[in-house]
C-alpha cells in the first residue's frame, strides 16, 4: 500500500459511517417511481373486490351444465363497470364479460367458445364447466389490510401498479438527496461558451449529475468558480444555504498553489475527513463534513471524477434515498494480459462480454486518465488490488461493471 494514502475501502467505510436513509415525505403516485418506500402499503380494499369473471362467455351454475348439451334461459348481461342486479335462478344464465362482477348464484362461467347463443333468447352449452372455473375469487390478488409492498422497497412499474391498486393516491417515500456540486478552475468555461486561448470547456459536472440522478438524487449546481478562495467560499456558503445533503467540489484538490478548495472548505468550517486515496484514477479525492453535510472533493480530471463518482458518489446518494447501493462486483475472465500493478488500487477501463462464468474483459490498452473517450467505451473497470502481479490471459479477474 503506498504510504500515506487511505486504501479504498476504509475510505469508503468513512464516508459511510452513519449514512441512514433520509427523512420521508409523501408524493403523488405520479410522482414515486424509482423513490424507495417508506413504510409498508397496506391495502385499504381488497383486489378484486368482489368475484370476477376471468374469460368472456356466460356465467351459470355448474349443476345447470353438468350434462351437456344443456339449454339455459339468458336472462342478462354482466359487463365491468355495471353488474347484473339479480341473482341466477335454476336453469338460467347471464352473459358476462372479463373483469365483471360474477352475479349471485352462479359459481362457474361457461367460456363463448363452449356455447351457442340462441335466437329466443337462450343458450346452449356444449361443454360441462367445473365449479370455480375462470372465477378470480374476491380478494385473489390481495385481501384487504394485507401488507401488499414493504418499507425499502423501490418502485419500478409493478410495484407501483400494485401500490395504485390499493387505492392509495400518494405514497411515503424517502426524500430525495439533494447534492449541490461545484466546478472549480479559471481555465474552465461552461459548454456553449468560446473558450479562451488557454482555456477548456468544463465537462465533469454533467457526467457527476448523471450519476447522481441514476442513484435516486437530486442536482443542485452551483457552476464554475475561479481560482479564488473568497469566491470558492461564496459558492460554499451558498451549497449549505440551499441545504444541500452532499456537496460535491470537481477540482482544486491537488497540492498546486492555486488549488484552493480544501483551504476554502476549511475557512468555512468543515470537519476533514481523509485527503488522498491509494487508487488510481482519483488518488486526490477527498472527503469531510459540515455536520450531516457530507462533502466529497473530487479531482478535476474527467476520468479521476467520474470513477470517483462510481466509487464513492453513487453508492452514498442511493443509500441515502433508500435505494440498493451495492456496487455491480463480478468474477471475469481477462482477454488479454496485463502487467504488475503498482502500490495503488487500479480501476482499468474496459470492455466486458458476455455473462456468468463466461464474461470476458479486455482492458483498454490507453489507460490516460484525461480521455473520456477510453471512459465513455467502457463498460467496466477491473480492479487491480495493490501490488498485484502480472495476470495473463485466461487468468481471474474482479470485474465493476458500470452499465
Amino acid at each position: 500500500m503506498a504510504a500515506g494514502l487511505l486504501p479504498v475501502d476504509e475510505a469508503l467505510a468513512r464516508i459511510f459511517d452513519g449514512v441512514l436513509p433520509l427523512p420521508a415525505e409523501d408524493v403523488p403516485l405520479h410522482e414515486a417511481a424509482g423513490r424507495a418506500l417508506a413504510a409498508d402499503i397496506v391495502a385499504a380494499r381488497a383486489q378484486p373486490p368482489f368475484p370476477a369473471s376471468a374469460m368472456d362467455g356466460y356465467a351459470v351454475r355448474a349443476t345447470d351444465v353438468a350434462t351437456v348439451p344443456a339449454t339455459l334461459a339468458l336472462v342478462g348481461r354482466s359487463v365491468a363497470g355495471r353488474r347484473f342486479a339479480g341473482s341466477i335462478c335454476p336453469g338460467e344464465a347471464v352473459r358476462i364479460f372479463t373483469g365483471a362482477p360474477v352475479p349471485d348464484g352462479a359459481d362457474a362461467i361457461l367460456i363463448q367458445e363452449d356455447a351457442d347463443a340462441g335466437a329466443d333468447g337462450t343458450v346452449t352449452a356444449r361443454e360441462s364447466a367445473a365449479a370455480g372455473r375462470h372465477i378470480r375469487r374476491a380478494g385473489l390478488d390481495f385481501a384487504a389490510g394485507e401488507a401488499v409492498l414493504a418499507r425499502g422497497r423501490a418502485l419500478d412499474a409493478a410495484a407501483l401498479a400494485l401500490a395504485a391498486a390499493t387505492g392509495a393516491a400518494a405514497l411515503p417515500v424517502v426524500r430525495r438527496p439533494l447534492v449541490a456540486i461545484l466546478s472549480t478552475g479559471s481555465e474552465l468555461v461552461p459548454p456553449g461558451t468560446p473558450p479562451g486561448p488557454d482555456q477548456i470547456v468544463a465537462c465533469n459536472a454533467y457526467g457527476v449529475a448523471a450519476l447522481v440522478g441514476q442513484a435516486g438524487g437530486r442536482v443542485a449546481d452551483l457552476g464554475i468558480e475561479p481560482d479564488d478562495e473568497a469566491r470558492l467560499r461564496a459558492a460554499i456558503r451558498r451549497a449549505l444555504a440551499v441545504s444541500a445533503d452532499v456537496i460535491v467540489t470537481l477540482g482544486g484538490a491537488s497540492v498546486g498553489e492555486h488549488d484552493l478548495v480544501a483551504s476554502a472548505l476549511a475557512a468555512e468550517g468543515m470537519s476533514p475527513g481523509f485527503w488522498k486515496i491509494a487508487m488510481r484514477p482519483g488518488k486526490p479525492l477527498m472527503f469531510g463534513r459540515f455536520g450531516d453535510v457530507r462533502v466529497l472533493g473530487l479531482p478535476g480530471n474527467p476520468v479521476s471524477s467520474l470513477v470517483c463518482s462510481h466509487l464513492f458518489l453513487k453508492p452514498l446518494t442511493a443509500a441515502l434515498a433508500g435505494l440498493p447501493h451495492a456496487a455491480d462486483m463480478r468474477e471475469g475472465v481477462l482477454a488479454a494480459p496485463m502487467k504488475a500493478n503498482d502500490h495503488r488500487q487500479d480501476y482499468v477501463r474496459a470492455e466486458a462480454v458476455g455473462q456468468g462464468k463466461d464474461l470476458s474483459v479486455t482492458p483498454f490498452s490507453t489507460q490516460d486518465s484525461s480521455m473520456l473517450k477510453t471512459l465513455a467505451r467502457a463498460n467496466a473497470l477491473i480492479v487491480r488490488a495493490p501490488d498485484a502481479p502480472p495476470a495473463a490471459a485466461g487468468e481471474a479477474c474482479r470485474v465493476l461493471i458500470l452499465r
